[in-house]
């Protein structure tokens, strides 16, 4: 009884022990975050520096301290977790995406960022995939099967979505902040969808079935994934318009709005589908109707409550990255060969090179053709910046090859380690060497100069309605409300054919007004209640 009684206590005493080191590991993290924004605060006007990077590198210099004061044992104060990454720190950033994006800018250039972010991510992981297969045999890493070769095309190819953020200005360079993060938003989602597929399939026996049904399952897993959004976010307007909950509760309101939004992420996991494409689209289709049917209150704290979530946890995910490269643990099994670590990084950041070249210049090539005005076409300066742009590799990357390679984290086998620690170098070397050097090719490239209309337009609009409906898209007046009215409307197939983008948007926008809005409200049409901010806006737009 005794014994008993001293064992239940050393284990109250190990739990309590247990408690208080995740309790200084998470005042750490939490004070490391406010050294992030104090510090990326400080230097936002420095033309080499973003927040991203320096999360990054303040991650990395605490692991070192962490590492000299354990004496070489740990490096880390929290183990990467692809849940934690997955489930709690990518929606958000997603989500928000969607919802500050300019709409029209996105949707005018729609083909595009679909060539660029599906058909350009599988040629990118096929040239990535036959490079490692030619060379890394050569180079004597360990036994790797032809599903490690294909994951490591499908590992490599993802872009770094998050980081596109940071180094682009949705404000400066609109258009280019559409193709390139569009595309990396698409583009994780079709890294993501191809590696599920590669690790589904047995791939000792592939023929032509077995690449239709990949091909078949891949499109099944894009589209739905895009309707289940559609339809989450438009659930989500009509009971707001329909119960207008804001005129008794500001706060009920704001959380429906933010659980129905990170809902439609959780019924994309659970139906096995893409909840980077679902959740992308929910934030679009929730900024064009709920945000117009919830009260004034609602708009500015939802606005910024998804913009503070989002900041946050992309900070949280370049520390986190940041902290865990210098994984004692990962490094060890690499020891007796760090040159064939060195040549394999070496190698992936070449491969990552050639594979974006390989789709961006031609895809662009074609992109051009089907547009008219030159004024819409891809310059070949601005196809060097999304070439450069989309290089970095981040968090997406080093969580799909967790999932490959290793089991919780931690690995024993020589080649796999060799995998881990290569995917963190070129996580590490992409971010902060291409990173740095976006902002000046940018500015090089493309000195900004504004335009005459630039800063004349205004858009009768509601000075509180998010900034993807209150700044111009492409920069100029081409694209305002006013202007996209008064374009010559075709009457012909062939008058489609030649302003085909500038003809669909006008042929939703009827669509929209005489259907869509009167039943999932928006702006422009008067809620239940009367009185409210929509009913306002309804009267300045008649």
């Amino acid at each position: 009884m005794v014994f008993e009684i001293s064992s239940v206590v050393s284990k109250l005493q190990m739990l309590s022990t247990s408690d208080h080191s995740s309790v200084v590991s998470m005042n750490l993290f939490v004070a490391l975050l406010c050294g992030c924004i104090v510090l990326g605060h400080l230097l936002e006007e420095n033309r080499w520096m973003n927040e991203s990077i320096t999360a990054l590198l303040i991650g990395v210099t605490t692991g070192v301290v962490i590492l000299l004061f354990s004496g070489g044992k740990s490096s880390h104060i929290l183990v990467f977790s692809e849940d934690l990454f997955f489930i709690y720190l990518l929606p958000p950033i997603i989500f928000n995406a969607g919802f500050q994006v300019k709409k029209k800018q996105f949707f005018v250039n729609f083909m595009t960022i679909m060539l660029f972010g599906a058909i350009g991510t599988l040629i990118s992981c096929a040239v990535i995939t036959l490079g490692a297969t030619q060379i890394f045999k050569k180079l004597d890493i360990g036994p790797l099967d032809l599903g490690d070769y294909l994951a490591i095309g499908a590992i490599f190819a993802a872009t770094d979505s998050v980081c596109t953020l940071q180094v682009l200005n949705q404000d400066e360079t609109p258009l280019l902040y559409s193709l390139v993060f569009g595309e990396g938003v698409v583009n994780d989602a079709t890294s993501v969808v191809l590696f599920n597929a590669i690790q589904s399939f047995d791939l000792n026996q592939i023929d032509s079935s077995i690449a239709l049904h990949f091909l078949g399952n891949f499109l099944y897993l894009f589209i739905a994934s895009t309707m289940l959004g559609v339809l989450t976010g438009l659930l989500s307007a009509y009971i707001i318009k329909k119960l207008y909950i804001g005129r008794h509760s500001t706060d009920r309101e704001v959380a429906l709005v933010m659980l129905m939004a990170y809902l439609s992420y959780m019924l994309a996991e659970l139906f096995y589908l893409s909840g980077i494409l679902t959740v992308f689209f929910c934030g679009i289709v929730m900024s064009h109707y709920t945000w117009h049917n919830v009260t004034e209150s609602s708009r500015i704290t939802t606005k910024h409550s998804f913009a503070t979530l989002s900041f946050v946890a992309e900070i949280f995910i370049f520390l986190y990255v940041g902290m865990d490269a210098l994984d004692i643990e990962k490094w060890k099994f690499v020891s007796d060969s760090p040159g064939t670590s060195i040549a394999a990084s070496s190698v992936l950041l070449g491969l990552i090179l050639l594979g974006r070249a390989a789709f961006v210049f031609p895809l662009s090539f074609i992109s051009n053709l089907a547009k008219k005005s030159p004024n819409e076409k891809i310059s070949f300066r601005q196809q060097v910046i999304i070439w450069w742009a989309g290089l970095m590799r981040g968090a997406v990357s080093m969580a799909l090859a967790y999932n490959q390679f290793t089991m919780s984290g931690h690995t024993s086998l020589q080649s796999n380690a060799i995998m881990i620690t290569s995917t963190i170098t070129v996580v590490l070397v992409s971010t902060v060497v291409f990173g740095l050097m976006t902002k000046p090719l940018i500015r090089l490239l493309l000195p900004h100069t504004p335009h005459p209309k630039e800063l004349n337009i205004v858009i009768a609009t509601d000075p509180s309605t998010p900034k993807s409906a209150t700044v111009p898209l492409l920069g100029s007046a081409q694209d305002s409300e006013v202007d996209i009215d008064s374009i010559h409307r075709p009457s012909s197939i062939r008058a489609l054919l030649r302003t085909p983008t500038h003809t669909v948007h006008r042929l939703w926008r009827k669509f929209d007004d005489a259907f869509m809005r009167p039943v999932f409200g928006g702006r422009g049409f008067v809620p239940v209640e009367p009185g409210s901010p929509t009913e306002r806006n309804g009267q300045q737009w008649r």
